[in-house]
């Protein structure tokens, strides 16, 4: 028995407002970030939220490939390190920010780079959550979440008549 994966798909409106909320949630827990380091690509966009909303003008990257077929995820490679001013004093007043933590992998490597950085996501999944201070909403692992970056306007079919039964 193949496991069923469930469809979440994210609407613009919906994610910037999702976005929105985390940067309320981290706004209250401190007024002074250092800098934001958003784990590419999709830490990109709420990153942009982010930073805007709590008033961060440095924004850094970095960049993690993992090769998959988008059913498991793969082996982790670092595409572009973080830059050494922001690794001093193990990332304290560094804000980390992805879209999603899924398995924790990413997350994990992120976190041996900067131990004491904040890591913000707007969702969560079991088993990337315990790596994460701050997020927006859990979904069940065998949720796919498909994000308005990755969606055109086509028709959805009914929950009833997929083939969840």
């Amino acid at each position: 028995m193949s496991t069923v994966e469930k469809s979440f798909p994210v609407s613009w409106d919906q994610f910037h407002r999702d976005a929105r909320a985390l940067a309320w949630r981290l706004a209250s827990q401190r007024d002074d970030w250092r800098a934001i380091v958003c784990i590419t690509r999709g830490g990109l966009v709420p990153a942009a939220i982010i930073a805007r909303e709590i008033g961060t003008r440095l924004i850094e990257t970095v960049c993690i490939a993992s090769y998959h077929e988008y059913s498991e995820q793969g082996e982790l490679r670092v595409l572009k390190e973080i830059s050494p001013e922001l690794l001093k004093d193990e990332g304290d007043g560094i804000l980390i920010v992805d879209d999603l933590t899924d398995t924790g992998k990413t997350a994990g490597l992120v976190r041996t780079m900067l131990p004491k950085a904040h890591f913000a996501t707007v969702y969560a999944k079991p088993k990337g959550r315990p790596l994460v201070d701050t997020f927006i909403t859990e979904v069940s692992q065998d949720t796919w979440i498909f994000f308005p970056w990755d969606l055109g306007l086509t028709f959805q079919a009914p929950i009833s008549k997929s083939t969840l039964g």
